[in-house]
């Protein structure tokens, strides 16, 4: 596929990737002091010199009857941070409290977005985002989001400096990034059933 692609376009994305994966490791590091671990140690641990980034480029076209009809289903994202950019058409919905909020789009801003692998290796002490995409019956909606990931044999628990002492056990169970992934595209996007299936005590 990425030969039939016009050749500045695989310029402009490379060169994009690059830097918004600065970014996001450089978020990851304020992240990891933020938990009280050494500011490199998710970035070392999860081996993000060679971690996993996807580019996913979302087009909603404007529907008829939106009440009937969902962008994208209610889910929380794999991996460890989404850097997302978006036009200025809302649509962005994030659960706050049990309601749904709608996400305004700031222009020329990323929206960052917690992704499940965060809440596992810090033990639940960082909620990945569960959000959801609607559509509207007048505007096209853009979306570009950047996940980023562990290394695929990256496997991912509770940072032990979180789960020293008795009355904080680890919440959930190792895994493997890829298997992780695997799990994760087997199943339909539910909410948070992947990360259910792996925390401990249920």
């Amino acid at each position: 596929l990425q030969q039939h692609l016009p050749k500045i376009f695989r310029e402009i994305a490379l060169e994009y990737s690059k830097r918004v994966r600065l970014v996001a490791r450089e978020i990851i590091r304020g992240i990891s002091e933020s938990l009280g671990l050494e500011k490199d140690y998710i970035d070392e641990t999860l081996n993000l010199e060679n971690g996993l980034q996807l580019i996913a480029a979302n087009l909603y076209p404007p529907c008829p009857r939106p009440e009937l009809a969902m962008g994208l289903p209610p889910h929380s994202d794999h991996g460890l941070l989404t850097l997302l950019i978006q036009n200025q058409i809302g649509g962005l919905q994030v659960q706050h409290k049990g309601k749904w909020v709608n996400i305004d789009p700031i222009p020329n801003s990323f929206l960052a977005n917690i992704g499940d692998h965060i809440e596992i290796l810090s033990n639940g002490k960082y909620k990945s985002v569960l959000h959801r995409a609607v559509v509207n019956n007048r505007d096209v909606r853009i979306s570009i989001a950047v996940p980023h990931g562990p290394a695929l044999d990256a496997i991912v628990s509770p940072a032990s400096k979180l789960v020293e002492n008795v009355g904080n056990p680890p919440a959930y169970g190792a895994m493997k990034y890829k298997e992780y992934l695997e799990l994760q595209q087997g199943t339909m996007l539910n909410g948070k059933s992947c990360l259910e299936r792996i925390r401990n005590g249920d």
